[in-house]
């Protein structure tokens, strides 16, 4: 079988056009992990970008995956767009693949496959119409434009992939077909050994992109409270900040003092490998958005053996569904998530071992990609009865 998933090349919104391999999200990209495992399929990776980039055909062969780029230098964001088009679908034809796979509707990329003229799927990554109504997006604005193309795709694919029980109600009323598929995490988080080292205190974490719905100053907050009830522990902050917002010039005035406290601390943008030894040096996750697609941080998290605390909602009760050392509370209890920290804090915050053989079970890259294949045999099977 031949397929062609349609994703995001990061250099392209990172601007790091230089860096020799391309490098995908974290949940396409650990499926394409789990494709490499198949030898009966053929994938074909297709980007858009705005500069011609050269990837490394070393790091291609290595997993498997053929990739083809396309690029076109923006002289206006509507020429930029037609042209793009234009390149990717002629990539497709000449591809001629079986079926074509977008993956989310933040980008172009969902657009893209029910527009090639191929059996398409989709994968929701992050659902844009909740987004837009949790933000109150602006007419015009990004989120408001992404929670209508994604309306628009939704109704014109073969079928979504839906990550979660939350993200399949929300696209089940739209959609011609959906399946429930979580996303896979990457095989880093099985293969490389624990490392835990010892420390003088139990390290919180907490891992994500500075949002109002990720609430990382509520997290502070409850923090705070239980240092002041004199608990000893540190918190730390891993991701991208935004100092140049409302929101992030507050965080970052509350976590200077939390910082001369000694409780808390921001430990900056972590790559895959950074990520890993932060959670090994960590005992516990805690995560409280108030919108979640999946939860991929969590499954990666609990995939390394840490306890977790979080709030019941989207994919994340879906991950911690039985899952030893898993701990949800409603989406405002911030009474009951800091009493119970409070009390794991004070029973000698142990770690969660088996959380790790139950993640490997659901969310390993080859079990995600062989489920992927079997709905892509359902898909070209119904295509070809009618």
């Amino acid at each position: 079988m031949k397929i062609a998933i349609l994703t995001t090349d990061n250099r392209e919104p990172y601007r790091e056009y230089h860096k020799p391999n391309p490098w995908f999200g974290t949940a396409p990209e650990a499926l394409l992990q789990g494709f490499a495992q198949l030898p009966e399929i053929e994938v074909h990776v297709i980007s858009c970008t705005q500069r011609h980039m050269f990837s490394s055909p070393e790091k291609l062969r290595r997993t498997s995956i053929s990739t083809a780029r396309m690029s076109q230098r923006s002289v206006g964001c509507a020429h930029f767009i037609r042209a793009a088009s234009a390149r990717r679908e002629k990539k497709i034809r000449e591809i001629q693949p079986d079926i074509v796979h977008g993956q989310g509707t933040e980008r172009e990329c969902a657009l893209g496959a029910i527009f090639s003229g191929f059996p398409s799927v989709m994968t929701i990554h992050g659902n844009m119409r909740a987004v837009a109504a949790f933000v109150h997006a602006r007419v015009g604005g990004y989120y408001w434009l992404a929670a209508r193309l994604e309306a628009f795709a939704l109704r014109r694919t073969d079928g979504v992939f839906c990550n979660s029980a939350y993200t399949e109600s929300l696209v089940k009323p739209v959609a011609a077909k959906t399946w429930r598929v979580p996303n896979a995490v990457r095989r880093i988080f099985f293969d490389q050994p624990i490392s835990r080292a010892q420390k003088d205190a139990p390290v919180l974490l907490n891992v994500g992109m500075m949002s109002p719905y990720k609430r990382q100053r509520d997290i502070l907050a409850l923090a705070g409270n239980l240092w002041r009830q004199g608990l000893k522990f540190e918190l730390r902050f891993a991701g991208n900040r935004q100092n140049n917002t409302k929101l992030g010039r507050s965080f970052a005035r509350e976590l200077a003092a939390a910082e001369k406290a000694g409780f808390a601390r921001h430990i900056g943008w972590l790559s895959e490998d950074q990520l890993i030894s932060a959670m090994d040096a960590a005992s516990a996750l805690i995560h409280a958005p108030t919108e979640e697609a999946f939860g991929l941080v969590v499954a990666e998290a609990l995939s390394r053996g840490l306890k977790f605390f979080g709030s019941r909602c989207g994919g994340i009760a879906d991950i911690a569904d039985g899952v030893d050392g898993a701990e949800l509370f409603g989406v405002d209890d911030w009474d009951g998530m800091a009493d119970a920290v409070g009390t794991w804090l004070k029973n000698g915050n142990p770690l969660a071992p088996a959380a790790a053989v139950q993640m490997r079970e659901r969310y390993h890259p080859q079990v995600i990609a062989r489920r992927h294949l079997e709905i892509y045999r359902e898909v070209l099977a119904a295509n070809n009865k009618s």
